[in-house]
């Protein structure tokens, strides 16, 4: 039996944390799905949009590996990896060397700090970011990829165009099915989540919120989308 707090006995989890973020992923969906898209079709804004979100998904792939044996390391779905595809576009972005002189800036640090915290309390609840966090990238990051690429083809549209093939390894899942991934990854959380009790349940549902109030930190923070950012929520803060 499938967890609903209305008690329905068939309700996939998954739709109870659509539910439970449906207003701030509104947000988000504004920022990075609406006239963002356009802002990252800049590849210096990209690869900062790259840089940020880096240290995010290779500390889930590392935690999943530090929890292969509990509920988190189910979530280790194969092709799923992005860690190696981000520091492969950052090289063809900002150069062999780009770690040198590379610091996390205050919204990762402050981001990864988080994640730390909720690895030391309880750690299952990470699966709210795991879930989020790839779900978006085999979703809007595959729109995002497909507007780059039709945007390169046309230099009038003021785009920074690539001079060299390569930099998009982290949509690329190669020749894996993203319809089954993202299937694969709806059924990990309904099953993991039909053997948590209520208050966990509870629990990953307050986080999911979280994870979309700080991947709009992250967001807000991309070079040059901060003004365009304020303009999509109305707000100066997220």
């Amino acid at each position: 039996m499938v967890w609903s707090p209305k008690g329905a006995p068939d309700a996939p989890f998954n739709r109870e944390m659509r539910k439970a973020t449906r207003d701030i992923h509104a947000v988000s969906d504004a920022l990075v799905n609406g006239k963002l898209a356009l802002a990252l079709s800049d590849n210096i804004v990209w690869a900062d949009g790259l840089l940020v979100f880096y240290e995010i998904f290779r500390y889930m792939e590392e935690a999943m590996q530090r929890f292969r044996d509990r509920p988190l390391g189910q979530f280790r779905i194969e092709g799923m990896e992005r860690t190696e595809a981000f520091e492969a576009d950052l090289r063809y972005y900002l150069g062999e060397d780009w770690t040198t002189a590379y610091t996390p800036r205050e919204s990762v640090a402050n981001y990864l700090q988080h994640l730390m915290e909720i690895e030391e309390n309880d750690p299952d609840l990470l699966i709210a970011y795991v879930y989020h966090l790839y779900m978006g990238l085999l979703s809007g990051g595959q729109i995002l990829r497909k507007k780059r690429e039709l945007l390169n083809r046309f230099p009038m549209l003021g785009v920074s165009r690539k001079t060299r093939p390569g930099g998009d390894a982290v949509t690329d899942f190669g020749g894996r099915s993203i319809y089954q991934m993202k299937k694969e990854l709806v059924a990990t959380l309904n099953r993991v989540a039909a053997e948590f009790d209520e208050e966990k349940k509870k629990l990953l549902l307050e986080e999911s919120r979280t994870v979309f109030e700080l991947n709009n930190t992250l967001v807000r923070s991309v070079k040059g989308v901060g003004q365009l950012c304020d303009r999509l929520v109305g707000t100066k803060q997220v």
